[in-house]
């Protein structure tokens, strides 16, 4: 080979070395940031369905409609609130009522499976009562950046 062509071991280590601690960095930084795009998913979706549970209560007590008394008006799961509430409008037509479109996929878990909590359910319970459908909570057992349990928010 001509002298002044390609690399010497030396340039290649520094390189490799360069390289290597770039992605120590960057590989954490990386994990973080896709994680925290997973809480803010989560915080959304619980969001999301946190508003229907209530939107379907206020619902029933505005509009005087005949639930099971064991559920306090709230729905007795989260498919009733894809299903929707059906009703008679002021023009006395039959109506449907929906406050979701699909139950949102728990980015920790990645299942459409979350906890539930009824109303009669104490608040440290790890078993749904199955009355109605008060809360809900990932079951992820993983901790969130903060410290806390995705479970507990």
């Amino acid at each position: 080979m001509l002298p002044g062509k390609g690399f010497t071991l030396i340039e290649l280590v520094i390189v490799v070395f360069i390289i290597s601690v770039l992605a120590t960095v960057a590989i954490p930084m990386v994990e973080t940031s896709v994680k925290r795009e997973k809480e803010i998913e989560l915080r959304r979706d619980l969001r999301t369905l946190i508003d229907a549970i209530d939107e379907y209560k206020a619902f029933v007590t505005q509009n005087n409609i005949q639930v099971d008394e064991e559920t306090y008006g709230y729905p007795p799961t989260l498919e009733d609130l894809v299903k929707g509430i059906e009703y008679r409008d002021k023009d006395n037509k039959d109506k449907v009522k929906k406050f979701l479109r699909t139950i949102p996929i728990d980015p920790m878990t990645h299942s459409i499976e979350w906890g539930l909590r009824s109303y009669q359910d104490k608040p440290d319970d790890t078993s749904w009562g199955g009355e109605n459908v008060w809360a809900v909570y990932t079951k992820s057992e993983r901790r969130a950046l903060d410290g806390t349990y995705y479970k507990e928010w």
